[in-house]
């Protein structure tokens, strides 16, 4: 059987080189959160209040994600050999539902809003949002380079992209309510806000997910990587063929083939192994993979053993 140099260890996640910019950016968060509870109370802006229940679900969701990426660099173990890695798509799935709670409790509390008005003061309204979103395109400038890196990363980036977008709603639901007194811009910026939220929501759940499910990574075509195996030279089937994904940035496969007798007589193992995991690699984006070699009757030998 093959396999490349060995499991990748903990501390090459490819979130962990991160870990600086989440630590700031949770500060960003909570600290905006502070400011809009206070705002919100101030002027009365339902808004903001769900403003800051998003900012304070950016920094839950970042520490979620800094927690699940500290514990993502513990070495693998006899028990687990594949470390905590898997940590970091369990935290992007409570991150998703998190969102999802917000979105119904911004819902809920905009349509009570209209039915049981109450004055809010546009301009203090105007001001914290604005000082909200100048925050929060600091958190965007940190992650940055972050967003494509892992679920983990992206669901953080995207949290701060829809907050600073909240933030918006909350400065023309100001504007509006400073300029014409319509009180009703504030509920309906709230109900921006979670609306905002479903699309982010729905695509980390989804590919949380998908992960979690052991599919196919979304990346791989499976058919031409199958293709790729069986033109090489004295490769005859492959069967058992399996491709999944560990953490962000992480996947693995599986394989047996089926090889004529000629080419294992002729042939160093290890020289085709080497070739078929280079495919792999080079081709696939795969750096760790399992093959196993087999002589021709080997599968139906098998399959009678077990009929």
């Amino acid at each position: 059987m093959g396999h490349d140099h060995g499991a990748p260890s903990a501390a090459g996640t490819l979130s962990g080189g991160f870990r600086s910019r989440l630590l700031w950016t949770i500060g960003i968060s909570v600290t905006i959160t502070v400011v809009q509870i206070v705002g919100s109370l101030l002027s009365g802006s339902l808004a903001l209040l769900a403003d800051a229940a998003h900012s304070l679900t950016d920094a839950v969701g970042v520490s979620l994600a800094l927690g699940a990426i500290t514990l993502a660099q513990r070495a693998p173990t006899p028990r687990r050999t594949f470390g905590f890695f898997r940590v970091e798509i369990f935290s992007a799935v409570l991150n998703a539902l998190l969102l999802a709670g917000i979105f119904v409790w911004v819902l809920y509390s905009a349509i009570r809003r209209f039915s049981e008005p109450v004055e809010v003061k546009g301009g203090l309204m105007f001001g914290v949002a604005l000082l909200g979103l100048a925050a929060n395109i600091v958190g965007l400038y940190l992650l940055r380079d972050a967003k494509d890196r892992s679920l983990n990363l992206r669901g953080a980036y995207l949290e701060v992209l829809g907050d600073a977008l909240g933030s918006v709603a909350v400065i023309v639901g100001g504007l509006v309510i400073l300029l014409t007194g319509w009180q009703a811009a504030d509920p309906i910026a709230s109900i921006v806000i979670g609306v905002l939220i479903v699309p982010r929501t729905y695509s980390l759940l989804r590919d949380s997910l998908h992960v979690l499910l052991e599919a196919t990574p979304q990346d791989m075509d499976l058919s031409e990587l199958r293709r790729h195996l069986l033109a090489e030279p004295g490769v005859l089937a492959v069967h058992d063929l399996h491709a999944w994904t560990v953490t962000s940035g992480m996947p693995v496969l599986t394989a047996h083939v089926v090889v004529s007798d000629a080419t294992l007589r002729e042939e160093e193992t290890g020289q085709l192994l080497g070739r078929l995991q280079a495919c792999v690699g080079d081709h696939f984006d795969v750096p760790h993979s399992t093959i196993q070699l087999e002589p021709e009757g080997h599968a139906e030998d098998t399959r009678s053993l077990h009929s």
